[in-house]
């Protein structure tokens, strides 16, 4: 029996015309003809997806870049010549170098894809040279430096969004559009991550396509050149939004409702000495690094309306890639680890089934509008979606759909879970970025098909 309800529900969508209502595209913020202009700084790996996105848009023009590695500015200009776009002009040859292009005058934001220490200088000052600011994960590195950012956005009236783009994800989307029709019920528990074995990234000597080599730091290529010293000096969750961000959205954090506190523990350290071992030999430099970071740190969240939320945060050893998502509610729950899904009174009873049918049928109306557009985009089409929303929402003069406040809180966690850890365990409190405005602010993100 609860399989044919099973299936009536999905043929029919009797709860798809919930409280939760998607609007036609023009109906709130109308079409803009607008252009947006931008600069990128840092035309690594990930700045150049980002500049090849906004390259291929004919509603915005980037007209500066800013490197200090002459192979990745090589590589970003190539894309202007496919693209059939003027070369930008190309700020180089100090850490520094990007003040020249925060100089312009003609630049409506910035495209942020650095090293992680430098997100929050950057930010900081792209914000007192009036422009907009997009940024790749993370925000800053201490929790004072998050209260800088929003201070500076604030004080500034320049907006700044993290660009989380698995918030965008296919099925991540669909869950929310599930999340937000009432499927799940009253949400209890959330769980998901950062687990990606990035041992060929934090080893990196750039004489393999995909790494694979001993080497970081000076002797390291791309992300190796800074992310693993992140792995020897800091323990705790050091890339958490990838997981908080869909599921903070899921239950409207700093939009009536707020993260209120957090426990972090981390395992032992052995993953990123055994490959070095294993690759480069137990008398190579690299085998006498002592890694402060634990090979698997967990975070329990508490939130004010009462949910728990499970973070895990797992780059360093052997394992299939996975964000560990599970929502449950209290009429059932979805996990993607298994791209399964348990209703109560709609899947039988204490079985899993497949999600692909719920996921079609609940298909956010952003993806079914945009899927073709996303074709070729970065992981999976999401890169799309989340340079989308931020000049989309630009050109309107709307607000960011990840605004500062919701950046800063999902960004902190880093820091907040470095002190957990160092403490044992201790509960730590979140601060309330938003001065309690979190009980009034309403939602924005993806509540329409347009961004």
């Amino acid at each position: 029996m609860c399989e044919l309800n099973r299936k009536q529900f999905l043929k029919t969508g009797l709860l798809a015309g919930g409280a939760f209502t998607f609007l036609p595209s023009g109906i709130i913020f109308g079409k803009s003809n607008s252009r947006i202009r931008l600069g990128i700084i840092g035309t690594g790996l990930r700045g150049q997806e980002l500049l090849r996105l906004c390259l291929r848009r004919d509603d915005t023009d980037v007209p500066a870049i800013c490197d200090i590695q002459e192979v990745m500015l090589k590589d970003a200009l190539a894309l202007y010549e496919d693209a059939g776009k003027p070369a930008p002009e190309v700020f180089t040859g100090s850490d520094y170098a990007y003040r020249g292009l925060l100089n312009r005058t003609d630049l409506d934001a910035v495209l942020i894809a650095t090293p992680w220490e430098w997100h929050y200088p950057m930010a900081m000052e792209a914000m007192d040279a009036g422009k907009h600011v997009g940024c790749e994960v993370i925000m800053a590195t201490t929790v004072d430096e998050h209260w800088d950012v929003v201070r500076k956005s604030e004080q500034t009236g320049m907006q700044y969004m993290m660009l989380e783009n698995v918030c965008y994800r296919r099925d991540v989307l669909a869950v929310l559009n599930m999340v937000r029709q009432g499927i799940f019920g009253e949400l209890v528990h959330l769980q998901g991550g950062y687990q990606h074995d990035l041992r060929e990234v934090k080893f990196n000597d750039g004489k393999q396509p995909y790494g694979g080599g001993v080497e970081f730091g000076e002797k390291g290529f791309s992300e190796a050149q800074w992310r693993t010293q992140h792995s020897v000096t800091r323990n705790g969750d050091l890339y958490p939004t990838h997981g908080i961000g869909p599921l903070a959205k899921m239950i409207d954090i700093d939009s009536g409702n707020r993260f209120v506190a957090l426990s972090s523990m981390a395992s032992k350290a052995r993953g990123l000495h055994e490959y070095i071992v294993k690759l480069g030999g137990k008398d190579h430099p690299n085998a006498g690094v002592n890694f402060k970071l634990g090979d698997m740190v967990t975070t329990m969240i508490s939130t004010a309306k009462g949910e728990t939320i499970l973070l895990q945060h797992d780059t360093s050893l052997p394992r299939p890639y996975s964000l560990g998502f599970r929502v449950q509610g209290t009429k059932g729950l979805w996990m993607d680890i298994n791209r399964s899904i348990h209703i109560e009174g709609l899947s039988e009873a204490h079985r899993w089934e497949t999600v692909a049918q719920w996921l079609e049928k609940f298909d956010h109306p952003l993806w079914k509008r945009y899927g073709d557009d996303a074709k070729g985009a970065g992981h999976g089409g999401m890169d799309f979606f989340v340079v989308h929303a931020f000049v989309e929402a630009l050109k309107r003069n709307e607000k960011l759909p990840i605004d500062v406040y919701e950046s800063a809180a999902w960004s902190v966690i880093t820091p907040l879970s470095e002190a957990s850890v160092a403490g044992g365990g201790q509960l730590v409190q979140f601060p309330d970025f938003t001065s309690g405005a979190w009980q009034t602010n309403q939602q924005n993100f993806a509540l329409t098909d347009i961004y």
